[in-house]
């Protein structure tokens, strides 16, 4: 049981890594109202599912005989690389690709308690259901063939990887500029504001003195608020130069970019939140033109 060639192994990977994308898709499908080519990247596969399902196999070989010990070995395990592996994206790419904060007993929002459930069952129905077939189909396929199909899927998946993770790393780039520009727009809001009172205030102290020395004090008002207008001048021009800059860069994200954002509707983003937000309703509204 269990004894595949590395092809064969690699194989196993792509096919739950396709039959994770039908699922994972139909069940987004179903709760978004709409279509969703769900996952990270634009192939109809979900890595996430095809390194559970091998680790499933794994873990579960030595207790094939005890199916409460393959649904605890399968659920401890599948829980873990779903951890681990939404702690690492988060880290790598500013953005949780999923979020269970809503769920009960989560930890940290990356697992929770009804999803780890969920991994053991899957376990069982991979081990004692699904895979039977399979492991049929595949030790009775022509093993050049398999090959061959393996070797045409990896030179996809590995294209596809390599733009998507760098996709999503241009994203984070965007995020953090855009969070940067929003942050320097408020400063620029509060240093207008300070600005403009600062400003009154001048003007109305040498307005209280214009009686006692009225030429002096009206030249030196116009002095004044010449100096200051162009200072407020200067901040306004700022302002709209980073206000258009931020919208410029939300509505040039590249296809890559916006493929994730609409395959990922639960993703979010704790750091540049109100940047993800933007880039979010941006890509909605594309998406329904």
């Amino acid at each position: 049981m269990y004894q595949y060639t590395w092809y064969q192994w690699l194989f196993i990977f792509y096919l739950y890594c396709f039959l994770g994308w039908i699922f994972e898709s139909s069940y987004v499908s179903l709760k978004e109202r709409r279509p969703v080519n769900r996952g990270f990247l634009r192939l109809p596969l979900l890595p996430l599912y095809g390194t559970g399902a091998v680790m499933m196999l794994w873990v579960s070989l030595p207790l094939r005989e005890h199916l409460l010990l393959v649904f605890l070995a399968g659920m401890t395990a599948s829980t873990a690389l779903e951890y681990i592996t939404g702690w690492c994206m988060e880290q790598l790419f500013r953005v949780r690709y999923w979020d269970y904060s809503s769920q009960a007993f989560n930890l940290h929002g990356y697992i929770c308690l009804s999803s780890s459930i969920a991994w053991g069952g899957l376990t069982l129905l991979l081990t004692e259901v699904i895979h039977k077939p399979v492991e049929f189909w595949i030790v009775n396929t022509s093993q050049a063939l398999l090959l061959l199909w393996v070797l045409f899927i990896s030179v996809f998946f590995i294209l596809d990887t390599v733009q998507s993770v760098q996709a999503a790393l241009n994203l984070a780039k965007v995020l953090d500029s855009m969070t940067h520009m929003l942050a320097e727009l408020e400063d620029i809001q509060v240093q207008l504001a300070l600005l403009k009172a600062e400003t009154n205030q001048k003007l109305a102290n040498i307005q209280e003195e214009a009686s006692h020395k009225l030429a002096a004090a009206k030249a030196e008002a116009a002095l004044y608020r010449t100096s200051k207008e162009e200072q407020i001048r200067s901040l306004t021009r700022r302002m709209s130069e980073l206000a258009h800059q931020r919208q410029h860069m939300a509505l040039h994200i590249d296809l890559y970019q916006r493929g994730i954002l609409k395959r990922n509707p639960g993703a979010r983003s704790t750091r540049f939140e109100t940047a993800f937000k933007e880039l979010r309703e941006i890509a909605e509204k594309q998406l329904h033109k």
